[in-house]
């Protein structure tokens, strides 16, 4: 195993992992019909949460709020100009178009929110607020967009009456 920073990277990437896929599965068995076992997925996904947050504050991955957006920034920008462009690559040589189009959307969108904390840290140091205002996600392809739904997502088409509004 690895030092001990490694080892609070790959376990704050582990919990991190599981409660999002914990929340998925709460869904899926809400759908089903089965409450009980969504409310047991949804607590031990709140669980996981604690362990990540315990885990990213004991790696110093919690600064102030202008080293957390220029690290958002960073982490954005790697994703939509090299991550997913070579994950895109991989998994049109593969013929998986399912997998290229969750990569497509994600490139577009990773680079909305790259645009979008790049602003608010513009703001931050120039002493200004953000408008108050929500956000609306789209659940199709995530689009992120503030002040109010488009009619119709310009990634991918979907409705804007479907968008997640974000207080």
């Amino acid at each position: 195993m690895g030092n001990t920073q490694e080892n609070l990277q790959s376990a704050f990437a582990g919990e991190s992992q599981a409660n999002r896929k914990y929340l998925f599965f709460a869904e899926k068995a809400e759908k089903e019909g089965h409450p009980q076992i969504a409310r047991l997925f949804r607590a031990v996904a709140e669980a996981e949460t604690v362990h990540a947050y315990n885990h990213l504050e004991a790696m110093g991955g919690i600064g102030s709020t202008k080293d957390n957006l220029m690290a958002a920034i960073s982490g954005e920008e790697y994703e939509f100009k090299e991550m997913y462009p070579e994950f895109t690559r991989q998994a049109a040589s593969e013929k998986n178009m399912e997998a290229r189009t969750s990569f497509e959307y994600a490139i577009g969108v990773e680079k909305i929110h790259h645009d979008l904390y790049q602003k608010a840290l513009k703001d931050l140091e120039a002493g200004e607020q953000l408008k108050d205002e929500p956000y609306f996600i789209c659940p199709v392809c995530g689009y992120t967009v503030a002040g109010e739904a488009p009619k119709h997502c310009p990634m991918c088409g979907a409705p804007g009456s479907q968008f997640k509004r974000v207080e």
